[in-house]
């Protein structure tokens, strides 16, 4: 950006922009704990207090990026399930089917799911109830579009489609919480192999848990 004050709209966008996406940048390196305000000013370049007239908080570039980074997931889901679900498969195939394209995208998004593990303890705190209320918004609407993927290929699942997807949401936010394990906890795996016979792989324990879901959902014959 060339100019040194955001006087138009499309410039306060385009440096709202610019925040976002060096949160987005600064997730990739480090977890949603580590992300600090004054770390996001330096590198966008701009005083924290320049940042606050964006964002009212830390927790609020974070719950922005959140529903941002879930909308662009959501349309890349959509281009992965349709070739992988077979539509002239049984409901459980399918939903097996479903489980294996979710988990796997779920899985390569891990700072996403660290944003949703993050979501209710800590970033819809100090965040003004404007905020939260565009932040709940925006979640509805993304929900409602992840609803309409999984029922355009498990029709079967109906009107549990969103709270479906909801549970899918935070099942990813809880587990991924348990798969960077800290240095300490890996020199006593390292020193007691048998202490890790329950670390968590998040693709796979994302996979059944998806899959006891989805089918949990299905009509009985």
């Amino acid at each position: 950006m060339t100019f040194q004050r955001a006087r138009t709209e499309e410039q306060r966008e385009l440096r709202r922009r610019a925040i976002l996406e060096t949160t987005s940048a600064m997730l990739d390196e480090m977890p949603v704990a580590e992300v600090t305000l004054n770390e996001l000013s330096r590198r966008v370049g701009l005083a924290k207090t320049a940042v606050l007239r964006y964002f009212e908080s830390r927790e609020a570039v974070l719950l922005d990026l959140m529903d941002d980074r879930t909308a662009t997931w959501l349309a890349e889901l959509e281009q992965e399930l349709a070739p992988a679900v077979d539509p002239d498969r049984p409901a459980v195939e399918r939903a097996e089917q479903a489980a294996d394209v979710l988990s796997r995208s779920l899985a390569a998004r891990t700072a996403l799911c660290d944003l949703y593990g993050a979501q209710g303890g800590v970033l819809e705190h100090n965040v003004s109830v404007e905020a939260v209320r565009r932040h709940k918004h925006a979640s509805l609407g993304n929900l409602a579009v992840m609803a309409g993927l999984v029922r355009r290929h498990l029709p079967e699942v109906g009107d549990q489609a969103e709270q479906l997807c909801l549970t899918v949401l935070l099942v990813a936010g809880a587990l991924s919480a348990y798969t960077s394990p800290p240095p300490s906890l890996l020199a006593v795996y390292e020193s007691e192999p048998a202490l890790a016979v329950h670390r968590i792989e998040l693709r796979a324990a994302l996979r059944l848990a998806i899959v006891t879901s989805l089918v949990g959902m299905l009509p009985r014959p």
